[in-house]
């Protein structure tokens, strides 16, 4: 457990939860927790899904400038590789995420919402990606995962310009899936997580590596990708179960061991 991010495990879910007063601003220490955070969530088996929590007040309002306005070109040449990999690392979590967001996330926190599978937004959320007003450009996978979100003319309009996305217009281009009150978001995120605890674990593994590396690459590998990882989920247990209780009982009704 690090000093500012640790995981919370209750009932199959597991709780990514940012916790550096006031805003979260992700240094660089941050974001090496986050990394070992997502390290732990991976590697447990109680661990069935993710929630990416920065607490009622703020998700995270981006990275810690005072930090970085010091930094050369050196300097930061050994330290981008690091802060995108740590945010890769809650991307490649093998295992549904979602990102529950309150208040602010901007910068650094709007690209570590991006990593998660669906974001689920308070009504008074503030998303965006401001680095142009500092001189700079997103550095942590937003130019690449808002784009392919949004499509790459909304991602130039937000990024150019630097400029906030309240919830309500982040729901209608799809940078959230969902908006609820301030008070409900976290109970929302743990309910959309909490439907992977019993699930076959194999299956939604296979599902999204499938998704996510078939987006990579021209349609022909998508589909190469998919063909792969269906076979082989003929090697599970709960492939067994999932279609031995179908036949019996009809869909809906299996007891995964996920296996």
């Amino acid at each position: 457990m690090g000093e500012f991010v640790r995981l919370e495990v209750a009932d199959g879910v597991g709780t990514i939860r940012l916790d550096r007063p006031k805003m979260n601003a992700l240094d660089a220490a941050m974001q090496e927790e986050i990394r070992a955070a997502a390290a732990e969530a991976t590697e447990r088996d109680d661990v069935k899904a993710v929630v990416v929590w920065g607490g009622e007040r703020v998700f995270a309002a981006g990275a810690d400038v005072k930090e970085m306005a010091d930094m050369s070109y050196t300097d930061m040449i050994k330290r981008s590789s690091g802060l995108t990999s740590a945010f890769t690392a809650v991307a490649r979590i093998p295992k549904p995420v979602v990102a529950a967001i309150n208040g602010y996330a901007l910068g650094g926190g709007c690209e570590l919402a991006l990593c998660a599978d669906i974001r689920i937004a308070a009504d008074n959320a503030t998303l965006g990606q401001p680095e142009i007003l500092l001189g700079i450009i997103p550095g942590a996978g937003g130019t690449q995962r808002l784009s392919r979100l949004v499509g790459p003319s909304r991602a130039k309009d937000i990024i150019f310009s630097g400029r906030f996305v309240k919830a309500d217009e982040a729901l209608a281009i799809g940078l959230v899936d969902r908006v609820v009150p301030a008070e409900d978001v976290y109970g929302e995120a743990v309910a959309w997580a909490s439907q992977f605890a019993n699930a076959a674990t194999y299956a939604v593994r296979a599902a999204k590596e499938a998704i996510d590396r078939g987006l990579e690459v021209d349609l022909e590998t998508g589909l190469e990708i998919e063909r792969q990882q269906f076979a082989a989920l003929f090697a599970t247990e709960d492939r067994s179960i999932g279609m031995g209780s179908f036949v019996e009982n009809g869909p809906g009704k299996a007891q995964f061991v996920g296996r």
